[in-house]
């Protein structure tokens, strides 16, 4: 079996993760076993659970003009700027997101089986194109349906059209499926008032009406709010009785739970002749709440929740025609925005009862820095710009690394190399690294800011885990010149290739054309306007054995355990303009502060082959 593709890579640590950047110890802290200073002075171990959360690629990663540090998306700070629909994108104000359920109110629906964009097309065929010109045909009208292009789905399926290509959100809160009419909140509140109303009119009204005659049953929502606006009115009622209190017995007081559990307590408090009342004998009398007596307030009863038609479509549907967990929990999702059907036991169970899903709102947020407060990322407010007005990225800021071996033998292929020449790319480097057979790699440190730097490299003489592979870094010490125009660079060019003649000669021994470079220690191998060059070495260590009968298995190395990663901790020192004091006169000579940046990073090198 081929091993698989590999490129070496770089990855930074943010020191957020880091307990030990919170400051030196003090004197007095102690340092036996556990203790922070023996923390302070261990190696990073990439190989670490935590060490997962805590290291990302330079382009990931942000930084502080005004701390100096690197930040990672799990530390900063983030503010939301604007809210808009990623379909229409479409700017949502924050005002409508309580009432909207944070979803798109115009004409953007998913399918509710795949998930997929929905479109509005018509039903009528699309007149001939000749006809059109010629005749001076009207465009297709209605009905207009919702239909996906990927799994072919389509309002039609649950009966629901529309009037108009516009405004489908509007019209779909008004439909049941089927294309039944929905009855709104506000038709609702009307026809209350309305049967209130005639219950006062009505002379002697019977304490406990009989149930009116079965009609169909009612949906969760006007359930709800039924029920809802009868306790309401109960409160109301029991807060007007005589000797109560309009304040303790209002609908958000505190004490409206007292007052429900002392209606349990009282009664048995009073049939213990042994518990001793005093002169507090005499209670208030408690109004007791009636029951839901009709559909309008509440009662749903129990001969309208009749299962035998779910039971027959489970019969006749069988699986296909049952939604799955990821489809009901999508419909849960989009059920606060008063859109969704909700049924009236559970989550939607059958497909004929999912409904098209508003897409979901997105949002563009700037980011400050956690310590300081100074902003690092702020998008522009259009919602149809991808422009950011401030983006401080840790690329801009530190030196980047780049890695790739000094001297690459033949690329490693597999037996089978005709079937694999077409799926993996033949640029990308690869082989393997033979246990305890010394490997040069060639580290290049860019600078991107205007000022020379300083470099300071370390890493352990081992790598920590299992896997203890020797690395020495044959300059680690270094600076790299600013990072000036190019054009610079153009007009030295003579001097450079001059010079580089001379050091390839100094290498080769005087062999014209020799292929045989030697690195040197304390030595740069190659430097450039704005980077440098740098050999590391690294004896790879052996795999264990493999386990069990030998066909090749690798025990408990666990996933990419076979890779070689080195711990390098880099320090960066330069020169920078100082920050400009209050009240500094303008054309003052500019100040210059030293700063320093230090931080971990991970170098992934290869994969180490079986001995």
């Amino acid at each position: 079996m081929a091993p698989a593709p590999f490129t070496p890579y770089t990855f930074v640590q943010c020191p957020c993760s880091d307990s030990s950047q919170a400051g030196p110890p003090s004197p007095s802290s102690p340092t036996g076993p556990g203790s922070d200073t023996e923390d302070d002075d261990r190696t990073f171990d990439p190989r670490a659970p935590r060490s997962n959360y805590s290291l990302y690629p330079l382009e990931y990663l942000m930084y502080c003009e005004d701390c100096h540090q690197i930040r990672c998306p799990r530390c900063v700070a983030e503010e939301i700027v604007t809210y808009y629909c990623p379909s229409c994108l479409f700017e949502v104000p924050s005002s409508n997101l309580k009432s909207e359920g944070n979803r798109c109110t115009r004409s953007c629906f998913q399918c509710p089986v795949c998930i997929g964009p929905l479109t509005v097309t018509s039903l009528e065929a699309p007149p001939d194109p000749s006809l059109l010109a010629a005749d001076n045909a009207s465009a297709p009208s209605g009905p207009y349906i919702l239909a996906c292009s990927y799994c072919h789905w389509s309002s039609t399926e649950i009966d629901i059209k529309f009037d108009k290509p516009n405004g489908i959100y509007a019209q779909l809160q008004k439909v049941h499926n089927g294309g039944h009419p929905r009855t709104t909140a506000k038709e609702r509140k009307d026809r209350r008032k309305e049967t209130i109303s005639e219950t006062a009119v009505s002379p002697e009204p019977s304490p406990s009406p009989p149930p009116p005659p079965t009609s169909s049953p009612l949906d969760i929502e006007t359930h709800f709010d039924n029920l809802r606006s009868f306790y309401t009115a109960q409160i109301s009622e029991s807060n007007s009785a005589p000797g109560l209190s309009l304040t303790d017995m209002g609908l958000s007081s505190p004490s409206s739970l007292a007052r429900l559990m002392n209606l349990y307590t009282v009664g048995s408090s009073s049939l213990d002749p042994s518990r001793k009342t005093g002169g507090t004998s005499s209670r208030r009398t408690k109004t007791s709440f009636r029951e839901a007596s009709s559909q309008e307030e509440g009662l749903q009863p129990a001969a309208d929740l009749d299962e035998s038609a779910a039971i027959e479509t489970l019969r006749s549907a069988s699986l296909p025609g049952t939604a799955n967990a990821e489809q009901r929990s999508a419909q849960a999702l989009a059920r606060p925005s008063n859109l969704a059907e909700p049924p009236l036991h559970g989550s939607s169970r059958f497909l004929s009862s999912l409904r098209p899903i508003p897409v979901l709102l997105r949002t563009k947020r700037s980011k400050r820095c956690p310590v300081c407060r100074h902003i690092i990322s702020k998008p522009e407010p259009k919602v149809a710009s991808t422009r950011f007005r401030i983006r401080l990225v840790a690329g801009s800021y530190i030196p980047s690394i780049s890695i790739r071996p000094l001297n690459p033998p033949p690329t490693t292929t597999s037996s089978s190399s005709s079937s694999t020449s077409s799926t993996t790319s033949p640029s990308v480097p690869f082989f393997l690294l033979h246990p305890h057979k010394p490997t040069q790699y060639l580290l290049t440190f860019t600078n991107p800011i205007f000022d020379p730097v300083k470099v300071t490299l370390a890493t352990p003489t081992t790598t920590p885990g299992r896997l203890a592979s020797r690395v020495t870094v044959l300059c680690p010490q270094f600076d790299i010149d600013a990072n000036t125009d190019v054009w610079d660079e153009a007009l030295r060019a003579g001097d450079a290739r001059k010079r580089a003649d001379e050091r390839l000669v100094s290498r080769t021994g005087g062999v014209a054309g020799g292929a045989a470079t030697q690195a040197e220690a304390g030595k740069i191998w190659e430097r450039g306007r704005n980077w440098v060059s740098v050999v590391v070495e690294v004896v790879p260590a052996s795999l264990p054995r493999p386990l069990g009968d030998g066909k090749g298995e690798e025990g408990e190395l666990g996933e990419d355990g076979d890779v070689l990663e080195i711990p390098m901790f880099v320090r960066v020192e330069w020169e920078g303009e100082a920050a400009a004091e209050v009240g500094t006169a303008v054309g003052a000579k500019e100040s210059r502060e030293r700063r320093e940046l230090a931080y971990w990073c991970v170098l992934g090198v290869g994969r180490i082959a079986r001995g």
